[in-house]
């Protein structure tokens, strides 16, 4: 029987968990994985490590999960990782999809099979009432079979000069948080994760470019690459979020003419020879020196995890963590 693995943001895996069983039943070899507020995409893994580790039969496995581009899917797409020819994911998890996925397991036994199936019975799950509200279908355009070149070198598009919606460091580069929430807010037609480290590591690339949110492009790219990128006259239609690791980066990206005025502070990861500066920010001495250096040339600092928090004063994080570090 085909393993299940329900991943979610917060208790939502849980409660829909308990939803299934109500309705079809309870389950085996079906477990719900939550990622908490408190937590981080190690916990959520290890979760679906040991997840997998309790089904009778781990060599079809099929996750569901609730949001493309979110830390769980982006887990589970790791897992993923050298199972591609039996394991599966599927996102926008629903209660018609997970009954439809309980029902199919008796008749289908890979979860490819399943995962193919479940997506119509997802997308029919979705109705409105009354019926007058939902959408007309509209025709497509007609795309052209032409094939678009490269843009030859020297061209000016627009005025030649990349857009930058949003820079922001986060560890965690490209996420829900930032592929629903910030992407929504800030409408890039093109998310760059500028870091030499990701540019090098190709399972760490991969998934950054299947998580882009729908419509909008991702690219990583290395930080002497972006510094190209921002002078290049070819990117001046390009409105662009730039993610960043580490401050190191972004200081570096900047000092190369990557012409940012203000940087968005997500969060910083723990790591030894740091300390805790906030539920977020975490910093060592190196990251004092150049959130120094940064401030020194006038960027402004934005901390905030999505849109809608109010800023914190960075000033006193930053004076928290030169205490603690002493």
């Amino acid at each position: 029987m085909v393993g299940i693995i329900l991943a979610s943001h917060g208790e939502f895996a849980n409660g829909i968990f308990q939803s299934g069983a109500m309705i079809f039943g309870e389950q085996a070899n079906v477990k719900p994985c939550t990622l908490m507020p408190s937590e981080g995409p190690e916990d959520i893994r290890k979760k679906m490590e040991d997840a997998i580790a309790s089904f009778e039969n781990q060599e079809e496995v099929l996750f569901l999960v609730d949001l493309w581009g979110g830390t769980p899917f982006n887990q589970a797409s790791a897992l993923l990782d050298g199972h591609e020819d039996k394991w599966a994911i599927v996102t926008g998890l629903n209660l018609p999809m997970l009954i439809e996925t309980y029902a199919s397991r008796f008749s289908m036994e890979k979860a490819h099979e399943i995962a193919a199936h479940v997506m119509q019975t997802a997308q029919e799950g979705v109705q409105i009432n009354p019926k007058e509200l939902e959408p007309k279908e509209e025709k497509k355009a007609e795309v052209s079979a032409a094939p678009q070149g490269a843009i030859p070198e020297g061209t000016v598009l627009g005025d030649g000069h990349i857009k930058y919606g949003l820079a922001r460091i986060d560890t965690r580069l490209l996420h829900g948080q930032v592929a629903t929430a910030w992407t929504k807010t800030v409408g890039p037609n093109r998310i760059i994760v500028v870091s030499d480290n990701v540019a090098h590591d190709n399972l760490r690339k991969s998934m950054i470019e299947q998580a882009a949110p729908p419509g909008v492009k991702a690219n990583v790219v290395p930080i002497d690459k972006m510094i190209q990128v921002a002078k290049d006259p070819r990117f001046g239609a390009t409105k662009a979020m730039l993610l960043f690791e580490t401050p190191q980066d972004a200081l570096r990206a900047i000092k190369g003419g990557v012409d940012i005025k203000e940087l968005n502070l997500g969060s910083m990861a723990h790591s030894q020879g740091k300390v805790v500066c906030t539920k977020a920010v975490s910093m060592g001495s190196d990251d004092v020196k150049t959130f120094d250096e940064l401030l020194a040339m006038g960027i402004k600092i934005d901390v905030r995890k999505v849109p809608t928090d109010s800023p914190e004063n960075f000033d006193e994080i930053l004076k928290k963590a030169k205490t603690e570090l002493k």
